[in-house]
């Protein structure tokens, strides 16, 4: 299914994430050197922000700002793209301040779950609870280099990738925001490096490999088949992350961190809704 790809752009800085933004009907996206990225439908691209830093996983809420995992800074940052401003949302605790963060999603509620691969080796991964103004560290039960995390539709769920594990968990989320024990979701053969996920509307889970150069879809009935697959990473070049694109989300975009491109695709599947809410 690899053709099903073409090339969305070519003029990125070695892109790690990628994420819809309904609001301005672009896609937001990041480089090594800190650079945001706004990129059209199109493939029209320009850089709407710089960190100094270099970012990672990418997230955007319902006024459209852009929130950014940047781990040259070690801080989580908001960026307003119309103006360029950027200013911290997070660094971790006083306790524990953020070593790599990897990357970010919302809930409902406004709030911001941010994982913390940390170091490769060492199983000191933690995923950190942004609420309020508020950090506070949320887990350290999935420590195997926490990266892409999404909420399941019904909210009660954040689906983690554990990379250097590797295979996806998912980490119940209780009434008071607290949160349960891990559950597994799937174990990946031990040759691959899984980084991002995103749900399409049938509860079919899309999972980035970095390496292989790869993409599954586990179906919500425990099938993990491959939706694409570069034996000679020329297309998919070290896949990282994953969003569904487009009004009716029926687009795949990928970002392909070990090259400059975002690729976008018909994988014939729409994509679950996210979460987009507006933050005082």
């Amino acid at each position: 299914m690899l053709d099903a790809f073409t090339m969305l752009t070519e003029d990125l800085d070695h892109p790690e994430a990628c994420a819809w933004d309904p609001l301005s009907g672009c896609i937001y996206a990041g480089g090594e050197d800190g650079q945001i990225y706004s990129v059209s439908l199109d493939g029209d691209v320009a850089v709407v922000a710089g960190t100094g830093g270099g970012i990672l996983g990418v997230a955007v809420d319902g006024s459209g700002f852009v929130y950014a995992c940047d781990e040259g800074r070690r801080e989580v940052v908001r960026v307003e793209p119309r103006s360029g401003q950027v200013d911290v949302v997070s660094s971790g605790t006083a306790d524990r301040p953020m070593i790599e963060p990897n990357y970010l999603c919302f809930a409902a509620d406004g709030t911001l779950y941010v994982t913390d691969s940390s170091d490769w080796d060492e199983r000191n991964g933690a995923i950190y609870r942004v609420a309020g103004g508020d950090t506070t560290v949320w887990t350290t039960a999935l420590p195997r280099y926490p990266n892409g995390c999404c909420i399941s539709s019904d909210g009660a769920w954040l689906y983690v990738v554990e990379s250097s594990r590797p295979g996806v968990s998912r980490v119940p989320i209780g009434v008071r925001g607290e949160a349960g024990e891990p559950h597994t979701v799937v174990d990946l053969p031990q040759n691959t490096v899984p980084d991002g996920i995103a749900f399409d509307a049938a509860g079919g889970l899309y999972i980035a490999c970095y390496r292989p150069d790869l993409i599954y879809r586990l179906s919500p009935a425990g099938s993990l088949d491959v939706v694409a697959a570069d034996p000679l990473g020329m297309t998919l070049n070290t896949p990282t992350n994953v969003a569904f694109a487009g009004a009716d989300l029926d687009r795949l975009v990928v970002a392909n961190v070990g090259e400059w491109h975002l690729l976008i695709g018909d994988v014939g599947a729409c994509g679950a809704p996210l979460q987009y809410p507006i933050l005082s």
